[in-house]
């Protein structure tokens, strides 16, 4: 039966800072009781207020960043919860249960360039991932920039969260927007496409990807046609995050590695899952 990782727990923090952020969003930075070791990108943390004004049930969100003894995440404030995290002061106390889920794969430089897809809040996970692919992490050499390309799409340009602070790591960004506010006017898929077609990518790359679910479904469906690696990190709802609501199922692959059972347990055989185990189209 799969279980939360072995370095999960529930703790207290504080939160240090709420930074605005885009038109809808906000960094919130956290301090926990106990410092953690450094995080692999792409995990999450569930999330409340050790007051009334957050929901009994905790949200989940993907780390940001990781900066010392604090952590930071990038939220859409969108609702009870995701307001009552906005409305933090300094020192506003809350519970957090975490590090959980897995994280991206090893990002190493020895294959196909990766193309990182992210839409709107879907970029929190990303972050992180493309630092730790310049750093080079698990006794891998570090990623050189050109291999990482970070493709960035929202509905309009106020919904590109941060993306000054991606720029800034010295990979190439390139956003998309679907009223054309800002970058490429259409989605990343289809930006991915323009980037093919012109010769500024190659064909054969690894693609990593988070954000709205039709957008999965598309980079699911490119990938399969044409038989790229990818990874994506799902934005499932989530109940307990420990894996005992069965709350947030992903149906698997027959043939993957998940396929004797037909659904896996987002939150703690994912969030981060390869194509070839799990299908957000349907399973295959």
């Amino acid at each position: 039966m799969p279980a939360p990782s072995d370095d999960a727990r529930s703790l207290t923090a504080r939160a240090v800072s709420v930074t605005p952020c885009g038109d809808d969003g906000i960094v919130l930075r956290i301090r926990p009781e106990v410092a953690l070791p450094p995080l692999r990108a792409a995990r999450f943390f569930m999330l409340r207020r050790e007051d009334r004004l957050s929901p009994a049930i905790p949200r989940p969100f993907s780390v940001y960043r990781q900066i010392g003894d604090d952590l930071e995440f990038l939220i859409k404030v969108m609702g009870t919860g995701t307001a009552a995290l906005a409305q933090c002061v300094p020192g506003t106390k809350l519970r957090v249960i975490g590090p959980l889920g897995n994280g991206w794969p090893t990002l190493d430089g020895e294959g196909a360039p990766w193309v990182m897809l992210g839409g709107g809040i879907g970029s929190a996970p990303f972050y992180m991932g493309i630092q730790q692919a310049l750093a080079g992490m698990d006794g891998r050499a570090p990623v050189r920039s050109p291999a990482i390309t970070y493709l960035y799409g929202a509905a309009r340009k106020g919904l590109l969260y941060d993306i000054d602070a991606f720029a800034k790591l010295g990979v190439r960004v390139e956003a998309c927007t679907d009223d054309g506010s800002a970058g490429f006017k259409g989605n990343v898929v289809r930006l991915l496409e323009k980037l093919w077609s012109e010769g500024s990518l190659p064909r054969e790359v690894r693609l990593l990807a988070c954000g709205p679910e039709r957008m999965l479904e598309a980079v699911e469906k490119l990938a399969r046609e044409r038989d790229l690696p990818c990874w994506l990190s799902l934005e499932t709802l989530m109940g307990c995050g420990v894996g005992i609501c069965n709350g947030c199922p992903v149906p698997t692959v027959p043939s993957g590695s998940m396929g004797a059972w037909p659904n896996a347990k987002c939150c703690v055989e994912g969030p981060v899952f390869s194509v070839a185990d799990v299908s957000v189209c349907g399973a295959h």
